[in-house]
């Protein structure tokens, strides 16, 4: 497929005080031009991005990291879902050393999440497929109260929006069991809960983060899972159920 490039021609802004006016007849048109197949390449600017395509590409097909079992999205506690739920939560462990508090779990979209990894060789590009927004990593501090919100939200819902260091077990739509780093909620105490910002401002109707405090960390979660991959190349994915749905939801 031939390369396109589009032309756009900034139209002079020009400012008058109260008194002048502007003339619509002094006015230039020019003829719309269509961007088809029969309009031409400019083979200049092609020599000129062929290095940078070339240095990127390169970047891109770098290898990070190697699985043994194909990561996926798949099911109430997919593999990938897992891996990069507690990704964000050692992200924000790391970051909430220098602040003083401890994370207590992590919650992440399954639909932020967009393709599966394959077995075999992780490249660079494969993270950016699976995860291509400019999400970033933030912390939200909450009450109890937010906490049964949040565990009445997967009761009602039934989705598999991955998490890590929480267990939550329903029965017919019912929370039967619900647990925070293997413990039962403590009433009265505070919370700390690592996310995007998407579902800290009540993406995916998780309006519970909304009664929290937001606290901001300025790390992209893209970037954190690559360091981690990185540090970590043999990847190992996460086996343990953390979400239980009885009976099983058909996922979307």
């Amino acid at each position: 497929m031939k390369n396109k490039f589009w032309y756009f021609f900034l139209l002079p802004l020009f400012f008058v005080n109260c008194s002048s006016s502007l003339v619509l007849s002094d006015i230039d048109t020019e003829d719309n031009i269509a961007i088809t197949e029969t309009l031409a390449s400019d083979s200049g600017m092609v020599r000129f991005i062929s290095p940078f395509k070339a240095t990127l590409e390169q970047q891109m097909n770098a290898k990070i990291g190697h699985t043994q079992i194909e990561l996926t999205k798949s099911g109430d506690n997919s593999t990938l879902g897992n891996l990069f739920a507690d990704y964000t939560l050692i992200g924000a462990k790391k970051w909430a050393k220098s602040q003083g508090i401890e994370i207590d779990a992590a919650v992440i979209n399954i639909g932020g999440l967009r393709t599966s990894i394959g077995k075999g060789d992780v490249l660079l590009k494969h993270v950016f497929e699976v995860m291509p927004f400019e999400n970033e990593l933030v912390v939200v501090k909450m009450s109890s109260k937010a906490m049964e919100d949040l565990f009445k939200y997967y009761a009602s819902t039934l989705k598999n929006n991955p998490v890590a260091n929480l267990r939550i077990e329903t029965l017919n739509s019912n929370l039967v069991k619900t647990e925070i780093a293997g413990k039962p909620l403590e009433p009265n105490k505070t919370y700390y809960i690592a996310t995007s910002d998407y579902l800290a401002f009540g993406g995916d109707n998780m309006n519970f983060f909304l009664e929290g405090q937001t606290l901001l960390t300025g790390i992209k979660l893209r970037d954190l899972y690559i360091e981690l991959i990185k540090e970590t190349p043999e990847i190992t994915a996460p086996t343990d159920l953390r979400l239980i749905f009885n009976p099983k939801k058909t996922q979307d």
